[in-house]
C-alpha cells in the first residue's frame, strides 16, 4: 500500500546576515537549502552532520565568487594549524568534523575537529597546479549532498 500524500515541507533553519556594503558577496544564509539537505529536519541531524552540510554550502558559495586563478583553502583559528588546501571533508557522528588536504608545502594533512571547536576561515589561494580550470571541490561536495 503506497501513501501518495505529499510530505510536509521541512522547516528552514533560522539564518540571518547583515551586509554593510552595497556590493557585498552572495551569502549562504540568503539561499534556500538544497532539497536533500532540507529533506531531513535539523532536529533529526547530529551536530556533526548539520555542521558538515553547512560547511559544504559555505565552501561552494565561496568558490562561486573566485576567479580562475584561485582555489579554496581553510585557515584555522587558534593554534598553529595553518592553512589547508581542501581536498575532502567528512563527519563522524555525533560530533566530529574532519578535513583532508595538504598544507602550504604540499604535505598531506588532515584535521579532526569537535563541532564545539568549529572555527574555519575560507581563503582564496593561487592555484597549485598550472591548469586551465581551478579545482572546485565545493561543487563536488554539494553534488554528494544531493546523492546522500
Amino acid at each position: 500500500m503506497s501513501d501518495d500524500t505529499p510530505k510536509p515541507k521541512a522547516r528552514q533553519p533560522r539564518a540571518h546576515t547583515i551586509d554593510c556594503s552595497e556590493s557585498g558577496p552572495v551569502v549562504v544564509e540568503d539561499q534556500e537549502l538544497p532539497a536533500k539537505v532540507a529533506e531531513t529536519p535539523v532536529e533529526q541531524k547530529s551536530p556533526a552532520q548539520w555542521a558538515y552540510e553547512r560547511l559544504i554550502l559555505y565552501i561552494k558559495n565561496f568558490e562561486e565568487q573566485l576567479d580562475n586563478e584561485h582555489e579554496v583553502a581553510m585557515g584555522f583559528a587558534g593554534g598553529d594549524a595553518g592553512v589547508l588546501r581542501i581536498e575532502g571533508i567528512g563527519f563522524f557522528d555525533p560530533d566530529i568534523i574532519t578535513y583532508y588536504g595538504s598544507d602550504g608545502e604540499g604535505t598531506k594533512t588532515q584535521l579532526v575537529q569537535h563541532v564545539s571547536q568549529l572555527s574555519v576561515m575560507l581563503r582564496a589561494l593561487p592555484k597549485q597546479i598550472e591548469s586551465a580550470q581551478p579545482n572546485r571541490i565545493g561543487f563536488r561536495l554539494a553534488a554528494q549532498l544531493e546523492e546522500e
